[in-house]
């Protein structure tokens, strides 16, 4: 282990109140996203006391968002906080430990290499939902960054993959409402027309040539058995593996259907994105192997390294992962643990959990040194 590196591991474990305090307080205040005020409040505060400039970002649409920046280095290194929780299971997926990781991270980094780096911590969120850092990204929030670093908790410590590109869709079918026993005016049926594009989908899904997933369910189908519906309502969430074969392959030819469907069946049809573009994550090659090899260092086991093809979810961070270098290792916070589970909340908050978190922050900030050593 180099000299800084060792530098940077004896920061870490003087910092690990900090990152303790910061998991126990945001574990035990869960907020959902967009509406994180204790969380962002306390990063904001604990950062202005370690030196960190703080600045809103995005303030209209995410109030919870900042931008905290300290050192006066050229090597631009971010490091992305998330901080939102799930309904009623709370803190089921961590992200009170990434805030935890992230932010010590940030400080010990910043203390160490502030006349090599400039450090960025960003608030981020509403990862579960909207996603903050889609918008982030296509503002330029993230624009010249060296690299942008963020660990993720899980039921193992693992490397590589991707995640699944998603754009979900809701499809409208609009007709005309008419008494069902009424014998001149029959109306116009939106549920036919939307039943004929649910199973005229099925047939489509099978010209799709690379891995997807099509989830879709009915949220509206009517009002009253005797009357014809005139308004009907799904919603699906369409996946891929690459967002070029999304946006450019799958969709056009979904909403394509749905417009000749309707037609057919003389409705209308709105066709709308309820959530925004989340884009496949590209795991940096040369920062995955700098990482993987700093977290074996430290003795962390049974790593997984997963091929580049393989996604279990999708996420925001893929977004910042094409505009700038980016990684998204999980480090193992608890045994055949899946998140969104209540399970998941309690390894969040165990002491494990965070001993873990704080090898993860030891590995990061050694990934950093790295990066100021040998360059990406």
């Amino acid at each position: 282990m180099s000299d800084i590196k060792e530098v940077l591991c004896s920061l870490a474990e003087n910092n690990k109140e900090t990152l303790n305090n910061i998991a126990d307080y945001i574990h035990a205040n869960p907020e959902l996203g967009c509406e994180e005020i204790k969380a962002s409040a306390y990063l904001r505060q604990l950062l202005k006391n370690e030196g960190f400039t703080v600045e809103d970002v995005l303030k209209d649409q995410f109030p919870t968002a900042f931008k905290a920046s300290y050192g006066n280095g050229d090597i631009n290194i971010g490091f992305l906080a998330e901080y939102d929780a799930l309904p009623e299971i709370g803190h089921g997926c961590g992200h009170n430990l990434i805030a935890a990781m992230s932010t010590t991270a940030a400080i010990v980094c910043g203390k160490a290499l502030r006349d090599k780096i400039t450090v960025h911590l960003f608030g981020c969120p509403a990862e579960e939902t909207i996603g903050s850092k889609v918008m982030m990204s296509e503002a330029g929030i993230f624009d010249g960054l060296t690299a942008a670093l963020i660990c993720h908790p899980g039921s193992d410590t693992t490397f590589g993959g991707t995640s699944y590109a998603t754009h979900p869709l809701q499809i409208t079918f609009k007709g005309k409402p008419a008494h069902v026993a009424d014998p001149d005016y029959h109306g116009i049926n939106a549920l036919d027309a939307l039943v004929d594009f649910y199973t005229q989908l099925t047939e489509l899904e099978k010209t799709f040539t690379e891995p997807y997933i099509l989830g879709r369910i009915i949220t509206e189908g009517g009002t009253a058995p005797n009357i014809i519906p005139d308004r009907a309502v799904m919603k699906a969430t369409i996946r891929s593996l690459s967002t070029i074969y999304l946006e450019e392959a799958m969709l056009p030819k979904i909403k394509g259907l749905a417009k000749r469907i309707s037609d057919n069946h003389g409705t209308e049809v709105d066709l709308r994105h309820y959530e925004p573009l989340f884009k496949n994550m590209i795991n940096h090659k040369k920062l995955e192997a700098y990482t993987k090899d700093n977290f074996s260092s430290l003795g962390i086991k049974d790593i997984k390294v997963f091929p580049n093809d393989y996604a279990d979810g999708s996420t925001d961070v893929g977004n910042v992962s094409h505009v700038v270098p980016t990684i998204q290792p999980e480090i193992k916070i608890g045994d055949e643990i899946s998140a969104h589970t209540p399970e998941f909340a309690v390894a969040a908050d165990s002491a494990y959990g965070k001993e873990m978190a704080l090898k993860a922050v030891k590995g990061m900030c050694m990934t950093v040194a790295d990066i100021v050593e040998k360059g990406l």
